[in-house]
């Protein structure tokens, strides 16, 4: 076995100049979700050649999603690599895919939509992977998906690649910005969505009608109160259940409404089951009673996750810095945010999110990944996999 990683094996200019290629191939969220042509032409005219010249070929699932296998199928020494094509809108940011470099005080970074997110990500992934084709033949499988998701909050994506698979795969990397720290866990999330009736009339004879706005005042107002029912974890600390959507109909001046719409997000803790705090949401606001009629369904749904130091992910982690040059375990962080790792781990998959990119730089207007940072993240990966599935 190799004591450290061959210099040079990470191409830093290969890398960066991949980076913003990802980002200038613009594959943002749209109300057509995982179908949205900009994405699906992302993974098949921008990843797909890159991972194509670099000797790797795949399959594509009815969601688009793109799946690649290397090595030894018939083993249970594996691990999948999943990264993710769609990003946040462009938004209120100047410039968005325009993947310029910039001169920061901290050094070079790279600027642009999903950069700090999935994209630097993602390249370093692809980076690492060919990386370590070159260092060997794999002893175990290597699984690398790239999920048509990325802001979607659902694990539809993920049920299908998980459904193709075949034997799950025993460790998971989840490629994703966590400012290169592997999360021990995260919050999953239930999206609530309840329908508030009334009956619209001219609000100059606001008695005819009844006005649904006042009930929904009285949902927000019941929900605001309700226990959660569950003790704050050591790491993610409380749940949580807030609003974050609201609207009304008819949409017409002077007229008592009959139609409101909320979303809410109640944040679950590990080991939670989302069951419990969906009745317990139902229960609180069929009791409001009053001239409404009031429908709750639920929506999204995305598992919470926590894995052990002790478990096999981590501790491949940790084995694998010594090809860094490093004695200390890697940085650890917990996620507020939800994304598949649940998911995975529900299926029997130890599975972490771990990658390049600031969580605080999500979504910013002046996104951006620091040039150091995107390789390092490409080097702990390049790491983990000589580690735990090159046979030099």
């Amino acid at each position: 076995m190799m004591d450290r990683l061959p210099p040079g094996l990470i191409d830093q200019a290969e890398l960066v100049g991949m980076a913003q290629h990802l980002v200038r191939f613009a594959s943002p969220q749209t109300a057509k979700m995982e179908a949205e042509p900009a994405v699906q032409d992302f993974i098949s005219n921008c990843v797909v050649p890159m991972l194509a010249s670099r000797g790797m070929t795949g399959n594509r699932d009815a969601m688009g999603n793109l799946v690649i296998e290397l090595g030894d199928k018939n083993t249970d020494r594996s691990l999948l690599v999943m990264a993710y094509a769609m990003t946040h809108p462009g938004a209120a940011m100047t410039d968005p895919y325009g993947g310029t470099l910039v001169e920061l005080p901290e050094g070079k970074a790279i600027r642009g939509r999903g950069i700090s997110e999935q994209k630097g990500a993602l390249a370093a992934a692809i980076v690492a992977i060919a990386a370590a084709k070159k260092l060997g033949k794999l002893r175990g499988r290597l699984v690398f998906a790239l999920s048509s998701a990325g802001e979607t909050g659902r694990h539809d994506a993920a049920a299908d690649i998980v459904g193709a698979l075949g034997p799950m795969p025993k460790l998971g990397v989840l490629a994703l910005g966590t400012n290169n720290k592997v999360s021990l866990g995260n919050k999953g999330r239930l999206d609530i969505e309840i329908t508030v009736r009334g009956k619209a009339t001219h609000s100059s004879t606001a008695w005819l009608g009844v006005n649904a706005i006042d009930g929904a005042r009285a949902v927000l107002d019941r929900l605001a109160a309700l226990p959660l029912g569950v003790a704050a974890h050591p790491g993610l600390g409380e749940a949580s259940l807030n609003s974050t959507h609201i609207s009304s109909l008819p949409n017409a001046t002077h007229t008592i409404q009959n139609e409101v719409h909320l979303t809410f997000d109640r944040r679950l803790l590990p080991g939670q089951d989302p069951d419990v705090p969906y009745k317990a949401i139902v229960d609180a606001v069929v009791a409001i009673g009053g001239p409404w009629q009031i429908e709750v369904k639920r929506g999204p749904f995305m598992y919470p996750c926590e894995i052990s130091k002790e478990g096999p992910l981590f501790q491949a982690v940790l084995a694998s810095r010594k090809l860094l040059g490093q004695v200390t375990a890697p940085e650890t962080l917990y996620s507020h945010g939800a994304l598949d790792a649940g998911y995975l781990l529900k299926h029997g998959c130890d599975a972490t999110m771990w990658g390049p990119g600031r969580m605080e730089q999500f979504h910013a207007d002046a996104e951006h990944l620091l040039v150091t940072e995107l390789v390092r993240g490409a080097e702990d990966y390049l790491a983990l996999i000589a580690s735990f599935l090159v046979e030099p």
